[in-house]
């Protein structure tokens, strides 16, 4: 379905963008771009260590700089957050998509691009990060809690990534290389980056194209129920090859009374994933125990982008903003499995006695226009803002599946098993729908200093009207419902002396229910064996959350700090029974999610950076971050954590400076602690073995430096253990159907890079 509004809104803040786009706009406000080009950085190799920045901002804040990355040849903003406090991911060994701040999933936790919302593919709102090239950001920023300036979807804080722009760099550089697996591949990446004076501004151009392989071994054992008896095991091999293509522009104009830029960035993603595996009956690996042998293709095509234009005037007293924006994702993915199963009667492989074939295909798109008006004026001893946040999102998704099943016996001579082929394909119920979220968002916030205290208070009012369409459900065709949310915020901060400070915040957030659970649709035995029935009716969740925070500066660059937090979480959203007997009868029922119950988050970070001055090592760099997280939440089966979130997560390194030589080499390692999941039919214990990454480089002069990275190089390990049930009553009762232990293993990867500066 097609929102009649949504041409007008888009064809309106598109009016804007271009008005604003308009070289002469800017032309009379503009001071010479050499004074402005005067202030910028030079493009060098440096041979230093670079630490985490301290921000100035009321509110707590983490600040890193890509160069505080960069030793380590990051490929994308997932190898980057790996290293900062309290990220985690649930993803393969090698891959680091859907960031989760504190543990929690990807949807408690806001991705901002400069500072904007960005569409994501994955049903529960989350941004996949492993889209962006580390080349081209300037730095990332954690922030802690919500301001009244920002959305309100960040219960577990928000991640803010800033690209660069014009007045990022004065020069450029070119960056060629190669990654070589464990399985003797070979994948090249490349990219430039170019920024200087243009007129009377600054513009920036970069592109990256990145070669993506992720090879890994799986192994599974199946059981009857823990300490049973063994049914069978499988083999299995999962390559992933990919390619990463991006660019990004930006043209900015700073003048005395007008600040002006326009900002592009557009990723391509194609992915091809191939899983084959063997599957043997109890443990026996013989031609006599052959049970089935699967073959499972994938293939992803994604398209990000952001379009946005920010104009600041000095006006009225103060300072006012316009800023526009354009976000979308184009997501296309493409399965098949196929299955030839053995032994369904007494004939051993090579003889296949039954075919089962699936293809499944996923289009989606999402696409958010927003306009942001402000205005900013001086008081006192600080300044207050006033503005309104506007923003419409528009999401169609359109699921499709084809089955193809019979036994090859009795095949069907129009029907040959031949993998991937299938008849016409058909939307499954609640696969073909659209969704249409309009916001409009006032806000004022107050920011003052007195003397060592300095401290901000705000609010926030988020109002959404929400229609959601579904082509396929048979009983409710669509559903229209708005709600608010008022979302007070407050920061502190005292300063003990000129190294010492003491952060505190509090605010109230909210998440958003998932896409999927809005749906009106039944789904047939999608949890087990019973069936789950989408909620239109959901109300988003929301929190209070509590940070208090302590900063030390050691010398001149170094930081030591500690944080703790805490997070209480209303309208719950599980998923309950309702009842009625599901489609699949004999105990199974129709499970629908709910606003229920409530949850608590708290947990304590630390983090460490700083050369070994005290002990004359100035050209020795260490840095240490840990996160002890835990929360508290009831479900019909009692308590547990929030779903996957690991107790602890921790990283260390060092980096060593030979200036002399022009040398420099460094070790990092990471572990992330165990995690817990329980939902109706399934429950999954997750153990992550430890990432140990080295580099080496040699810098020649200014301009050139050479690098070789080593990651993964113990040969991590992702370890599962599977409970699974058919009914809510078998798992209140621990009665089986299956236990499955699963562990998924990948080789070192190695990294060249030879970069080159002007």
């Amino acid at each position: 379905m097609t929102n009649p509004n949504g041409p007008r809104t888009h064809a309106l803040a598109l009016s804007i963008l271009i008005a604003l786009s308009t070289p002469q706009f800017a032309l009379s406000q503009a001071s010479s771009s050499a004074d402005t080009a005067s202030t910028l950085d030079e493009v060098k190799v440096k041979g230093q260590i670079i630490y985490r920045d301290r921000s100035d901002t009321t509110e707590s804040v983490l600040v890193y700089d890509l160069a505080f990355f960069e030793r380590f040849e990051p490929l994308t903003v997932g190898d980057m957050l790996k290293r900062v406090p309290s990220v985690s991911f649930v993803s393969d060994i090698l891959e680091f998509d859907g960031p989760r701040l504190r543990g929690l999933d990807a949807g408690y936790t806001q991705v901002l691009i400069n500072g904007k919302r960005v569409p994501g593919a994955g049903a529960d709102r989350g941004f996949f990060v492993d889209r962006i090239p580390a080349e081209l950001v300037e730095r990332i920023e954690i922030l802690r809690s919500a301001s009244a300036d920002r959305s309100g979807d960040a219960v577990a804080g928000a991640l803010n990534i800033v690209l660069r722009d014009g007045y990022s760099l004065d020069g450029g550089y070119v960056r060629l290389g190669g990654l070589y697996y464990d399985d003797s591949a070979f994948r090249s990446s490349g990219g430039a980056v170019w920024g200087g004076a243009v007129g009377p501004g600054q513009l920036l151009l970069g592109i990256n194209r990145q070669g993506r392989r992720n090879p890994k071994d799986k192994f599974s054992q199946r059981f009857d129920a823990p300490n049973g008896a063994l049914v069978n095991i499988e083999d299995q091999v999962d390559v992933r090859n990919g390619t990463d293509s991006s660019f990004t522009a930006s043209y900015s104009i700073d003048a005395d009374t007008i600040e002006w830029d326009l900002q592009a960035f557009a990723v391509r993603t194609s992915r091809f994933e191939d899983e084959q595996s063997r599957e043997f009956r109890a443990g026996r690996r013989q031609t006599a125990d052959f049970l089935s042998l699967n073959d499972n293709e994938n293939r992803i095509e994604t398209d990000s982008y952001t379009l946005s234009s920010n104009l600041e005037i000095d006006h009225f007293g103060g300072e006012s903003e316009i800023s526009v924006g354009f976000s979308g994702i184009s997501d296309t993915v493409d399965e098949f499995e196929d299955e030839l199963e053995y032994l369904r009667d007494s004939n051993p492989f090579p003889d296949a006695d039954r075919f089962t074939g699936d293809r499944d295909t996923l289009d989606i798109e999402d696409r958010d226009a927003s306009i942001r008006l402000d205005h900013e004026r001086e008081l006192n001893n600080g300044e207050w803002t006033v503005g309104l946040d506007i923003t419409q999102k528009d999401r169609d998704t359109l699921i499709q599946t084809v089955r193809s099943r019979f036994n090859i016996p009795n095949a069907p001579a129009a029907s040959p098993p031949i993998p991937g082929v299938f008849g016409p394909l058909q939307p499954i119920a609640g696969g073909d729908s659209s969704l249409e979220e309009r916001r409009i968002d006032p806000f004022f916030k107050l920011e003052q200093e007195s003397g060592n205290w300095s401290w901000e208070a705000g609010l926030r009012y988020e109002r959404t009207k929400l229609t959601i369409a579904d082509q396929t459900a048979e009983d409710t065709a669509s559903s229209d419902r708005s709600y608010g949310f008022l979302l007070p915020s407050a920061h502190a901060r005292y300063s003990i002396g000129a190294d010492d400070r003491i952060n505190f915040s509090v605010a109230r957030t909210v998440r958003r229910p998932n896409f999927d659970a809005l749906s009106p649709a039944l789904l047939e035995a999608e949890l087990g064996d019973n069936d789950l029935l989408g909620n239109p009716l959901l109300e988003p969740e929301s929190a209070w959350g509590l940070d208090v925070g302590y900063e030390h500066r050691l010398g001149r660059s170094g930081i030591i700090g500690i944080n703790l937090f805490y997070r209480d979480v209303s309208d719950l959203i599980e998923v309950a029974s309702t009842g009625v007997e599901g489609s699949e009868g004999d105990g199974t029922l129709i499970l629908q999610p709910r606003n229920a119950g409530s949850g608590e988050v708290y947990g304590a970070e630390l983090d460490f950076s700083s050369p070994l001055s005290l002990f004359s090592l100035e050209n020795t760099g260490v840095f240490f971050n840990a996160s002890w997280l835990d929360s508290r939440i009831r479900d019909q089966f009692g308590t547990r954590r929030f779903n996957n979130q690991s107790n602890t997560i921790y990283n260390v390194g060092f980096i060593q400076e030979l200036p002399t030589p022009e040398v420099a080499f460094g070790v990092s390692y990471r572990k992330q602690g165990s995690a817990f999941s329980r939902i109706v039919g399934e429950e999954i214990t997750t153990r992550y073995g430890g990432d140990l990454e080295a580099f080496v480089e040699k810098r020649f002069g200014e301009s050139w430096a050479i690098r070789l990275t080593g990651s993964n190089l113990r040969d991590s390990s992702k370890d599962e253990a599977f409970n699974k049930f058919n009914t809510i009553a078998e798992q209140l009762s621990r009665d089986f159907d299956e236990f499955e232990l699963e562990s998924e293993t990948a080789g070192p990867v190695y990294q060249l890079v030879l970069r080159y500066t002007y």
